[in-house]
């Protein structure tokens, strides 16, 4: 709860609780000076929002009982039914603000301040998920980027087709969501770009989910030095606002046609876990998934997307806002959940890519065949024993180069973007024990500790971050040789 949130409720309860003794005539003008000072500073610098129902309720309980004070005592049966009244808007007014906080985003640790514009493009390939064959592919892409000052509109926390989108995958109202526009992001919508050329990172985000629900990822590393263009898988994510005003969300139907007509696919892997097969024995069955679900045409879709956003950078860095600010000698791709996989499809696909990073997402599709030629980072949360463990299979060849392992123990799958913040409670966000912020920071310090070593070339020891931090194991090979263990 915010400053003025728990002032209102505060003063509305003591009141409420003992205004036989406070309820005076020489008081009571200081009583309702005090409770519409409270409600009127809350409503000036914070804002109204329905989490406070509640307690706007308590308070105006609190205001008409100190203008309609009376000295009779009510029946046991009004008291009893008053008191239960009392308690239940209480308890909801505590709950209510909890579950849905305005949070706050972790502090950006890096040099510069974070500035952001979108960018539209346009894709001669067909789109598949629409029915009309005509229809062509078109993404939006959201670019992060460095910049010397705070200048502009400050960014709001999730657009709102992102936020309606987002509404509907947990079945709720849309303007539930309307309280992030309190959220402080620290990011700027079209301030100038700090002078000089920066590494290009490309990120892709989980399935049904949005690039802009990854505030404290990203902006954390542009502080530091990079370009992001942070992607968003048109029907596949939970929302995307074009510049024309048109809005299109995750396509429900296309998920649950596609996701039906395969699962069959995938029970001979579950089985295979369940078993007491080697692994040489159950490797061979793991494969066969890994290459023929449908998760693999997603993955292999959204990594050409990434393709498709390499393919543009050339362009971007002779016109427009990005011109002579691209490096591009330093492209990286990272991404989370589907768009870690998404990122290591396209890692291993296209050259130009120099390194990548996969946060907790199985890597369908080819690698399992293959290996990377390039630096690349696996990061996974702290999955159950008996977790079918895919990637174990996938990235049985690793890399020529060099290939980490990272665990960040006590961590959820929702941990590494701001679910964890913006819905606290740990069995509605999916997240971990860990503490939101320092699950957010060990996972920062991964990412960037790989970017700035592989591609900037600094000389960092990223095997022996472990050290710094209790709760992060990493393993890390050069080719076949494992170059640490740590347990």
């Amino acid at each position: 709860m915010q400053e003025f949130e728990i002032v209102i409720l505060v003063v509305s309860l003591i009141y409420l609780l003992f205004n036989r003794k406070l309820n005076t005539k020489k008081s009571r003008p200081y009583i309702l000076g005090i409770l519409i000072l409270a409600l009127g500073l809350h409503l000036i610098l914070e804002g109204f929002r329905w989490q406070m129902i509640p307690a706007y309720l308590l308070w105006l309980i609190s205001f008409f009982t100190v203008i309609r004070f009376s000295e009779n005592k009510a029946k046991r049966w009004q008291q009893i039914l008053k008191g239960i009244g009392l308690i239940f808007l209480t308890i909801m007014a505590v709950i209510l603000p909890s579950l849905f906080p305005v949070f706050e985003l972790p502090e950006n640790t890096g040099e510069f301040y974070v500035g952001t514009r979108d960018i539209y493009l346009e894709l001669e390939r067909e789109e598949v998920i629409t029915p009309e064959k005509t229809d062509k592919r078109k993404i939006m892409i959201k670019a992060w980027y460095p910049s010397l000052e705070a200048t502009g509109i400050e960014d709001p926390y999730i657009d709102e087709a992102g936020r309606t989108g987002f509404a509907q995958k947990y079945g709720l109202p849309g303007f539930m969501f309307d309280y992030l526009d309190k959220v402080t992001t620290n990011v700027y919508r079209e301030s100038e770009l700090a002078p000089g050329a920066f590494p290009v990172l490309v990120f892709s985000h989980g399935y049904n989910s949005k690039a802009n629900g990854y505030y404290a990822l990203l902006s954390e590393i542009v502080s530091h030095g990079y370009i992001v263009l942070a992607i968003n898988h048109t029907y596949e994510s939970t929302g995307t606002s074009f510049p024309t005003g048109e809005q299109e969300y995750f396509d429900y139907e296309f998920a649950q046609q596609i996701e039906s007509d395969t699962w069959h696919q995938m029970e001979p892997v579950i089985e295979a876990f369940n078993s007491d097969l080697s692994f040489e024995q159950r490797h061979p069955i793991i494969k066969k998934g890994l290459t023929t679900y449908f998760v693999k045409d997603m993955v292999e879709r959204w990594s050409t997307d990434i393709i498709d956003v390499v393919n543009e950078l050339d362009n971007w860095n002779q016109t427009g806002f990005l011109r002579k600010h691209l490096d591009l000698n330093k492209i990286g791709v990272f991404g989370h959940s589907r768009g870690g996989g998404a990122a290591g499809d396209a890692a291993l696909k296209d050259p130009r890519i120099q390194a990548g990073v996969n946060i907790d997402g199985v890597q369908w599709g080819d690698i399992v065949d293959s290996r990377f030629q390039k630096p690349f980072l696996f990061i996974s949360a702290d999955w159950p024993e008996d977790h079918e463990d895919l990637n174990q299979h996938a990235y049985v060849n690793r890399s020529s180069s060099v290939f980490y392992e990272a665990l960040i123990k006590k961590t959820g799958h929702s941990n590494f973007m701001d679910i964890p913040f913006m819905l606290p409670l740990n069995s509605i966000s999916g997240a971990g024990e860990i503490d939101p912020y320092q699950g957010m920071e060990i996972t920062n310090r991964l990412v960037r500790s790989f970017f700035d070593k592989h591609l900037k070339h600094k000389d960092l020891d990223l095997a022996n971050l472990d050290t710094e931090y209790s709760l992060l194991v990493i393993q890390s090979y050069n080719g076949d040789t494992q170059l640490s263990e740590k347990n």
